[in-house]
């Protein structure tokens, strides 16, 4: 079978290989793959400047945002031939620690976790694949490929969790403004939840013409484009693009009792000028709260299958700006300026 692999730390080491097919394992899944989501990490990996492989491997099956469909299934497992499903992709540490024991790999407190397509497991870049039934999670089969989005809501499902939690500090809480920066598909699926509870949705990014304006306006939400006004102020603030400028303004931009949850990931070795003295009289004062957010467990899963079911499937489609086959899944990790979601397709979902 074809598989996408990478030596990790070599740049441009990417290639698709002929790998064997998995072996029999009565425990785990058999499944098909039907698409992979390509994101920021993918491509870092393919760089050189992340991801390890297996042990005791040089190379490493790339693909953590999975859609596959199930061809064999444990008795007993809770799966069925047929069943269209997505990857969990992080594992909990051998230890376990005590976030890893309760399920909540997503807090690992040690390190010691690994991730598939990125960390020390093989990914979902495969033809064929195992799979836990664990760390498996059912999709509407009614999604067809756009079950691929579930892994990217996840991160979301679990940001939106914690301002939950965090927001119901107070019994007076009633959020209505979002601000959402970055308008990539973390930012866009920030926005959707964000209009599925019913706030007023606000959206800034860069891009001036293509899609991303006219996703967030169907969603009844206001697109701003570079800058917002100086006045403008948000209850929650979600900010998807790690850019250090942008964090810095939209940490002014939260309201009394407000909350800021950072999804976006910033390079080192870059600082910016800072009164460190007027932030932290600001947070104390306005009871301000301000938390990082990356990756999820299970139950973040589950509530992004939840969301992406609730969705409009033709404003869900419209993310998805390429699609494209493997025998030119080399075009799927070369960025252009319009993508949203780019979808390596393995085989058709229907």
């Amino acid at each position: 079978m074809k598989a996408i692999t990478v030596l990790p730390g070599t740049p441009a080491s990417v290639q698709l290989d002929d790998r064997p097919e998995p072996g029999p394992d009565r425990n785990a899944l058999l499944v098909e793959a039907l698409a992979l989501g390509i994101c920021g990490t993918d491509r870092e990996i393919v760089s050189g400047a992340y991801g390890w492989a297996p042990p005791g491997r040089d190379r490493l099956i790339l693909g953590h945002e999975s859609l596959g469909r199930v061809l064999e299934a444990p008795d007993g497992s809770g799966f069925a031939r047929g069943d269209h499903v997505v990857g969990i992709v992080r594992r909990k540490d051998p230890v376990p620690c005590v976030a890893c024991a309760a399920g909540e790999w997503d807090m690992c407190r040690n390190g010691q976790y690994t991730e598939r397509g990125i960390k020390a497991l093989d990914g979902y870049g495969a033809e064929r694949y195992r799979l836990e039934p664990d760390y498996a999670v059912k999709v509407d089969p009614a999604l067809g490929l756009l079950g691929v989005l579930l892994e990217p809501s996840t991160i979301l499902a679990k940001a939106w969790d914690h301002i939950d939690r965090i927001g119901h500090r107070t019994r007076s809480w009633s959020p209505k403004t979002i601000l959402v920066t970055g308008a990539g598909p973390v930012g866009l699926l920030a926005a959707l939840m964000g209009r599925q509870r019913n706030h007023e949705i606000h959206v800034l990014d860069l891009a001036e013409t293509g899609p991303k304006p006219e996703l967030v306006r169907d969603l009844g939400g206001t697109y701003h484009t570079r800058r917002l006004p100086d006045e403008f102020q948000a209850d929650i603030v979600i900010e998807c693009t790690g850019a250090l400028t942008v964090i810095a303004d939209v940490m002014k931009r939260a309201t009394v009792d407000g909350i800021v949850c950072l999804t976006g990931v910033s390079n080192s070795g870059h600082s910016l000028p800072f009164d460190f003295g007027t932030f932290n009289r600001n947070m104390v004062l306005a009871n301000l709260v301000t938390f990082g957010s990356v990756n999820a467990n299970k139950r973040h899963y589950e509530m992004g299958a939840d969301a992406l079911a609730k969705a409009d499937r033709s404003w869900l489609s419209r993310m998805i700006t390429r699609k494209v086959p493997l025998s030119r899944w080399h075009e799927a990790f070369q960025g252009r300026p319009e993508d949203i979601k780019v979808v390596l397709q393995f085989a058709e979902a229907a």
